[in-house]
């Protein structure tokens, strides 16, 4: 048999092997990890022989280290044996590990990078809330980030997150009802969050100028809609019924016009506007405010003539008829207008145009822009425009009305006379300067985005091609082409 003794490097050798060993046995006791994911951790407790056992290793490990330090110095010239290094640099390392520098240690490999784990300069845990220690307490750890309990709070109420699910926008974290509270879109009509439809998707109706979002449902539940304005009534307001299965917002009510004696001043106000624009009607036309029912009847009376549809809110009559006018200003009440009182009236023809019907109830600017458009009809036929087609005629009397609208909601525009210092009466919303409110000035804005934007062949394609022809060549010239060919110059 043969056998041999180690040599001094293998048996130095050896000893660090077992060192190492007992650490890495130690260490993977020891381990308390950091907090994963969104995990509570308990603090870690160490128990007493640990405390006294890692003190033995790191008293031993310091004893090898100067041995063979003092070894290597007694060497001549300061020689080292062959092979030391590596066991140096082995024994440097194990003292580090025992003997941790101030310097912070290096985060965990899955922290993010747009959230740093944050330590102390003891290596102590620090709270992204309140950016203390976070101690020997338990701590959760978010977006790379350790948090006290109390310190991990909804970034839209404040309050502490308690739930086990939270929702995250950027590096903001908040409670999931408060989340939804601030993205999803509620309707303005019934308050409550827009349901998501069968695609999971949320679908809602929003009014092009008024940008009123509410749930689809609304537009076939009965919910009322301002005949005016178009808005849906909403939970928190009440509209005005009209008794003719129309509705008013508190808005449009504060500038209606309820009776034929309340809109005659109206009436003059914008003839003396086409007299400004060298365009006089020298025929006395009588105008009357109508029920919705008498202007349906004028209009099946009425042997041509071209109607807006759905609803007609205004009418130039050439026949003899009947109607029955509004006479007496209505009162309010609980449940709407009430005292209506009218009157059956002969219209007899005198001239081309017998009379001039619009539907009460209505805005001053809406009002005057269905006269302004009827007006227009009026001064045609009196002028001897015959035959036109309803895209021609109906797209010029809807130039006339849009004038007229911005020579009162936009003073100065086209050069056209306003009507604005015309005296108003008492159910206008004037103010003590003589000047319109601003809910009457943003109606009037609604107003013309309504002739601007509408969709029908003759008022909608009819006004751009009008419009187009009287900004190009002037009304004057548009109305000597109109009267040629009976259409529009190109």
């Amino acid at each position: 048999m043969y056998s041999s003794q180690p040599s001094p490097h293998e048996r130095r050798k050896s000893r660090f092997k077992k060192w190492l060993s007992k650490l890495f046995k130690a260490g993977s006791a020891n381990n308390g990890g950091l907090g994963e994911g969104n995990m509570v951790r308990p603090p870690f407790k160490k128990n007493e022989d640990d405390h006294y056992w890692a003190g033995r290793e790191k008293g031993e490990l310091d004893q090898s280290i100067a041995s063979s330090l003092a070894k290597d110095s007694q060497r001549p010239n300061g020689q080292k044996k062959p092979g030391t290094e590596n066991d140096e640099d082995l024994a440097r390392s194990l003292h580090d590990n025992l003997n941790p520098s101030k310097e912070p240690p290096y985060p965990p490999p899955y922290a993010p990078s747009c959230a740093p784990w944050d330590y102390n300069a003891r290596g102590c845990r620090k709270c992204g809330g309140c950016q203390r220690d976070i101690g020997s307490g338990n701590y959760l750890g978010c977006m790379g980030t350790f948090f006290h309990p109390e310190c991990f709070l909804c970034h839209a109420c404040g309050f502490p997150i308690t739930e086990f699910e939270f929702s995250l926008s950027g590096n903001n974290s908040y409670h999931k009802s408060c989340f939804k509270e601030l993205t999803h879109p509620k309707c303005e009509v019934c308050r409550q969050f827009i349901p998501t439809n069968g695609a999971g998707l949320i679908e809602y109706r929003c009014h092009p100028f008024w940008s009123q979002k509410y749930c689809p449902s609304h537009e076939n539940d009965g919910t009322k809609r301002c005949c005016s304005c178009e808005r849906i009534e909403s939970h928190n307001t009440r509209y005005v019924s009209l008794g003719d299965g129309r509705s008013l917002c508190l808005e449009c009510m504060e500038s209606a016009i309820l009776d034929t004696g309340d809109c005659q001043q109206l009436y003059h106000s914008i003839r003396d506007f086409y007299e400004g624009m060298n365009m006089a009607i020298d025929q006395q036309i009588p105008m009357l405010l109508v029920e919705r029912q008498a202007l349906n009847e004028a209009i099946e009376g009425e042997k041509h003539g071209f109607h807006h549809m759905p609803e007609t809110r205004g009418l130039c009559i050439s026949e003899e008829q009947t109607v029955t006018g509004i006479l007496k200003r209505q009162r309010m009440a609980v449940r709407g207008l009430v005292g209506i009182r009218t009157q059956p009236q002969k219209l007899t023809r005198k001239c081309e145009v017998t009379a001039i019907l619009v539907i009460y109830g209505l805005p001053r600017l809406l009002t005057g822009a269905i006269l302004a458009h009827e007006l227009m009809h009026a001064w045609l036929r009196l002028k001897g425009f015959r035959n036109l087609n309803p895209e021609v005629e109906e797209g010029i009397c809807q130039v006339l009305s849009q004038m007229w609208l911005e020579s009162e909601v936009i003073p100065g525009s086209r050069n056209m006379p306003s009507t604005s210092t015309v005296s108003s009466s008492s159910t206008w919303s004037y103010s003590k300067k003589g000047g319109k409110s601003g809910v009457e000035n943003k109606l009037g804005e609604f107003f013309l985005h309504q002739i601007a934007h509408d969709a029908s062949p003759a008022y909608g394609a009819g006004f751009r091609a009008a419009n187009a022809a009287v900004n190009k060549y002037g009304l004057r010239r548009t109305l000597d082409h109109i009267r040629l060919t009976g259409s529009f110059p190109l």
